[in-house]
């Protein structure tokens, strides 16, 4: 992060740019180079690189990794191209050096403090600098600096000399002789690496069951010459609190020192929020070495405050907040940063009528159903992944009424545009730490380096808004209660006490003394307050009346709601998908391109996914039929996608029905994440958004089944129940109206409308009917003949998309005919509009245009009219003539 700092010594001041480690915080810019105070060199550029027998030299980026540079010199091909995962693997294998010849002015040495500061090595390194030893890293997580004060001259080297990952994984594994500490390795189908639960490494660069092997090495964050002769300021975090009692809000301010006099510095620290008409000065004490000054800043109430509200909640609103600090020696720092007002509280509390505990947050004191997805690295390679990326990624997030993502605990925790820019757009981030689905060692070097990762990030991203909580891993409370290692039961007691050391003694102690404006949960699928009853390791974690549950089933009926659990907070489910043929053509051939190929086994690191989806998907849709295996490849890709946006919008609405009711003892569910908002690579997945961005079919019905307001209809012994959802503030008084269609004609044959009111942020039922009584009003519907459509409109605006319940399978459906479907593009403004024909009722109209970038306001929908005006938002520049070639319309009776 670059910053305007003033530094003044008596009364001679100057204005510098330089760079500071300060983390979570946007930062008011400007330039105006001098004479700094803190003296700031990046080593970020070209570096040299070679092999461990330097049978391989060449030119690498920093940030980056040894992938990315061979990729970029020619020397390998794209690593996701077919089966490179495994004919790559040679990278990971070896070890690799960096090094760089850097030169730093004279007087740089005369600083009494110089350290290189490394934001992110990955992973295992020993770094030198003139050819002399500085340090070791062994975490890829973990800010590392390092004092080379004494070893930097005018023309310096510095080298970093890499370990291979597995390698090192598998010595500490070895060097672990007292028990086993599972899983050894991951499942042959993952064609992944072994033993990552014994290196501090982004736990899915080993394989995962959505992801490839690329056990990376690199410098992949920044990395900097810093000097300076007094202090400097590491960290500046601000979070917000709020006394119910006085009404009173209060900014904790914290600022973490290093400090290079023997002595203790006297100063003080002025703040500064000018919008609020709010200032204090406080004295401090700058400690020699590491300190920090924890400060309390009544905020003026006089002028209205503005809070930071979830997306669809209301504005994100930040203010300028000024920090100055001077010693009395005369030197000072000034930094401009934005803070934001809100509080978050998870509620856990009894139930009337409901075993258990409730589970779910209160923004600002009002209770926010989390409506969302599990976030995935976007990139098995991180240099590759860019703001833009990001931006796409969030913006559609957002674009489908989603207010939450689950940064999962097997990933990274992401750069600091990433929670940047869910600041600014309204998404609250559930914060995993970087454990998943493994135990792991409590040796006190690999505790030592997890405290230390722990408290940079939390120190990084807790001045964030959107961050909302902290949670310890990904299902390993479960991996332990269920047994999934199989460890004998003689011997669980060691195991508990390791997962207790671990993220309750240690990372839930850091937590407690860095970050109590937020909550803490040891893991994830947890029975919260009930796991730690039972000692944080609950018999059953996935207890529906307790905490959240994370959910799977690909052999039961999607389409019946009954096989849901009705729980408090749906934290992960999901079923998979293939991506589109559009994406998958760039890293396979033709001999790849059939449902039964090496490349579509090797692909798949599910066991038995692509048999699941095909069953899943032949319980309601007849299987495509083409007998040119291309068409016939490309339409099971389609059939995939439709079976998986129609599960999980089953699924969705069924935990969204659920928000305001108890029934048979079950209920109150305030959560929905589905399992998973992005891919890594291009694959299948549980993803709705494919490896490049584009939306497959179950994100365009995200935007539905997550849209403000709106109507869900099921069957429940015979009976049509229509409930309405809203998210809203304020009640609404509206009219449903409730069509029938037979599948062979255009017309309704019957339409009804009921007055309902929809209480604010609630769920209840509005409409019950019996399915005979209505198919006996409608004439000649039967339940093969004939689809339900549903909409919610007052005053003559609409709320909420229309939605739709099938009363049969569509494979036994009767009239559905395959129709004529043409399209025609024209411009409006910066959208295009695509002009839709059809000339009979048609399921799941989805509108491709190859690798056009962006995205239609709506796809994958029901055709009911014989018109329809879509548009379509392109993300770089297009023309009406390239989006007319390109442009594709197919529904599912066109696979037939």
């Amino acid at each position: 992060m670059n910053s305007n700092i003033s530094i003044c010594k008596g009364l001679e001041c100057v204005l510098v740019w330089s760079t500071f480690a300060i983390f979570g915080l946007k930062e008011i810019s400007g330039t105006a180079p001098h004479k700094p105070g803190l003296e700031t060199y990046s080593l970020e550029g070209k570096w040299k690189i070679n092999n461990a027998n330097n049978s391989l030299a060449l030119v690498a980026d920093v940030p980056g990794c040894v992938h990315s540079a061979l990729l970029k010199q020619g020397l390998i091909q794209d690593p996701y191209y077919r089966f490179n995962d495994l004919a790559h693997r040679w990278i990971s294998l070896d070890n690799w050096t960096y090094t760089k010849a850097f030169s730093l002015p004279p007087e740089v040495s005369s600083n009494k403090r110089v350290n290189l500061v490394c934001d992110g090595i990955d992973t295992v390194s020993a770094i030198s600098i003139n050819q002399v030893f500085v340090g070791r890293t062994d975490n890829m997580f973990q800010r590392y600096s390092f004092d080379v004060t004494r070893l930097v001259k005018d023309s310096n080297v510095i080298q970093v000399d890499f370990t291979s990952a597995i390698t090192y994984a598998a010595e500490q594994r070895a060097a672990h002789v007292s028990y086993m500490v599972p899983p050894e390795c991951p499942p042959p189908v993952q064609k992944g690496e072994c033993h990552v639960n014994f290196i501090r490494k982004e736990q899915c660069s080993f394989s995962w069951d959505w992801g490839p092997s690329f056990p990376t090495q690199g410098i992949w964050r920044g990395i900097r010459i810093e000097a300076y002769d007094v202090f400097q300021l590491v960290y500046l975090t601000a979070t917000p609190s709020y006394d119910h009692n006085t009404k009173q809000w209060n900014l904790q301010v914290e600022a973490f020192f290093d400090t290079v006099s023997l002595k203790p510095l006297a100063g003080h620290v002025t703040i500064h929020i000018p919008k609020l008409q709010t200032q204090q000065i406080y004295e401090v004490t700058l400690q020699p070495g590491q300190s920090n000054s924890k400060l309390i800043l009544p905020v003026n109430t006089i002028v209205p405050l503005e809070y930071w509200w979830p997306s669809g909640q209301g504005n994100q609103t930040g203010y300028n907040m000024t920090v100055a600090v001077s010693v009395a020696e005369g030197y000072s720092i000034e930094k401009n940063i934005m803070v934001y007002f809100r509080t978050v509280e998870l509620v856990q509390e009894p139930i009337p009528g409901s075993p258990g505990l409730s589970f779910y947050f209160k923004i600002n004191g009002l209770p926010i159903f989390l409506k969302g997805s599990n976030w995935i690295p976007a990139d098995s390679f991180q240099d590759r992944v860019t703001p833009e990326i990001l931006r796409n990624l969030l913006q559609s997030a957002v674009d489908a009424n989603m207010n939450t993502l689950r940064v999962w605990g097997g990933g990274v925790y992401e750069m600091d545009e990433f929670y940047d820019i869910c600041d600014e757009l309204g998404i609250m981030i559930w914060q995993d730490f970087m454990f998943a689905c493994a135990l792991y060692p409590t040796e006190k070097s690999f505790i030592d380096s997890v405290r230390e990762e722990v408290t940079h990030q939390v120190r990084r991203l807790k001045s964030h808004p959107s961050v909302i909580i902290w949670s310890g891993n990904n299902e390993n409370e479960a991996a332990i209660a269920s047994n999934w290692f199989k460890i004998p039961s003689s011997e669980w007691p060691l195991y508990i006490k390791d997962y207790v050391t671990l993220y309750v003694n240690n990372i839930r102690d850091v937590i407690q003394n860095e970050d109590k404006s937020r909550p803490y949960l040891s893991s994830s699928p947890t029975n919260g307050e009930e796991s730690i009853k039972e000692g944080w390791v609950a018999k059953n974690p996935y207890d529906t009346n307790y905490g959240d549950t994370h959910f799977y089933s690909y052999l039961d009926d999607c389409w019946d709601w009954k096989s849901f659990p009705k729980t408090r907070f749906a934290s992960e489910y999901g079923f998979q998908s293939w991506p589109s043929f559009s994406t998958l053509q760039k890293v396979s051939i033709l001999e790849d391109w059939n449902y039964s190929s090496n490349f579509t086994a090797h692909r798949q690191h599910h066991s038995k996914g692509n048999k699941e989806m095909m069953e899943q998907a032949a319980l309601h849709y007849t299987l495509p039929q083409s007998t040119d295996p291309l068409q016939k490849f490309k339409d099971t890709l389609f059939l995939t996608q439709v079976m998986q946006a129609q599960c999980i919008k089953t699924e969705t609405e069924f935990y969204r029905r659920s928000r305001s009711e108890i029934l048979d003892g079950k209920g109150h569910t305030m959560g929905a994440l589905y399992w998973q908002l992005n891919d890594i690579w291009q694959g299948p997945s549980w993803s709705s958004i494919e490896y490049g961005g584009k939306w497959k079919l179950l994100h365009y019905f995200a935007q539905n089944f997550f849209a403000p307001v709106l109507p869900v209809g099921f069957e429940d012994i015979e009976t049509l129940i229509i409930y309405g959802v809203s998210d809203l503030k304020n009640d609404l008084a509206l009219s449903l109206l409730v069509k029938a269609y037979l599948w062979s004609s255009m017309e309704p044959v019957c339409v009804g409308v009921t007055d309902a009111v929809i209480k604010a942020g609630s769920a209840s039922p509005i409409y019950k009917e019996p399915v005979n009584d209505l198919l006996k009003r409608c004439g000649n519907c039967t339940r093969l003949s004939c689809v339900v459509s549903f909409s919610l409109k007052a005053n003559g605006q609409q709320y909420g998309p229309d939605n739709y319940l099938f009363l049969s399978s569509l494979k036994d459906a009767e009239g559905l005919k395959k129709p004529q479907l043409s399209a025609t593009v024209k411009q409006e403004g910066e959208a295009y509009i695509i002009n839709l024909q059809t000339t009979n009722i048609t399921p799941y109209v989805w509108l491709d245009v190859g690798d056009i970038s962006g995205r239609f306001e709506t796809n994958g929908f029901l055709m009911l009219q014989k018109t329809k005006a879509v548009k379509f938002f392109p993300w770089k520049p297009t023309s009406t003539s390239e989006l007319t070639k390109s442009l594709q319309v197919r529904s599912l009776m066109n696979i037939y």
